[in-house]
């Protein structure tokens, strides 16, 4: 559901000369998506436009970038397209395909458990998504309900590869791992780094969470939950 917020100054802002923000979508920790009309091919579109406080910090910006080459490169149905990427002024963008529809994240809050068909539905279109950025050599590493998009249409897509990488060049993160916490696997928590196992074990954590209603490893805090990732078994 689109979210429109008038006080925003980005609505009815036209980026370079192209793409009319109409309203707010969404929110997250890096960027805002907008929906827009691009106006020269008359189509609507979601533009994820990078924070502000972000903009001179050149390590996000080249992974808000490193997001549009990464996700740009892939052509699969289970795959968010994305169709171009730029910087109208200080702000770094990226236009993607329009879905209208919600999250799984927000289909786990309204149901808790879902079906058995349900859910080999799901996993069955994330895991085809996940194995064709494997192919092209891109490791995802931010595999979460929240960025599993369901389509009203039916269609079902994952998106948002901000923390995607080569998996030819995995190396540590250094001080911050990235990624959410309760989807981390072992060695992303232990030495910062991933490969397509990584994007597999999270989609296991995804297939017990739909199936039970619960989160597979839990804790008190998120260093609790980075512990039982490692040290911790999975439960029965």
């Amino acid at each position: 559901m689109v979210s429109v917020n008038s006080t925003d100054p980005m609505i009815g802002r036209l980026l370079d000369g192209r793409y009319q923000v109409r309203s707010r979508i969404a929110r997250g920790g890096m960027a805002t998506v907008y929906l827009a009309t691009d106006l020269r091919l008359e189509r609507r579109v979601a533009i994820k436009i990078m924070h502000g406080h972000l903009a001179d910090d050149s390590q996000f910006k080249e992974r808000f970038i490193q997001e549009a080459r990464s996700a740009a490169r892939l052509a699969h149905p289970n795959v968010m397209n994305v169709f171009d990427q730029g910087q109208d002024s200080d702000m770094a963008y990226m236009v993607m395909e329009y879905l209208p529809g919600i999250t799984l994240r927000d289909l786990l809050q309204e149901h808790k458990v879902l079906t058995t068909e349900q859910t080999l539905d799901i996993l069955e279109a994330v895991l085809g998504g996940l194995a064709a950025a494997h192919k092209a050599g891109i490791v995802h590493r931010d595999v979460k309900p929240e960025n599993v998009l369901l389509a009203d249409d039916g269609r079902i897509k994952i998106g948002d590869f901000g923390l995607a990488r080569a998996a030819s060049a995995n190396t540590a993160t250094g001080a911050a791992l990235l990624g959410t916490i309760a989807y981390l696997s072992p060695e992303q928590v232990e030495r910062g780094i991933a490969d397509a196992r990584s994007d597999v074990y999270a989609a296991g954590l995804m297939l017990f969470e739909m199936l039970t209603g619960t989160k597979a490893v839990t804790g008190d805090t998120a260093i609790h939950v980075a512990y039982q990732h490692v040290h911790g078994g999975m439960p029965l």
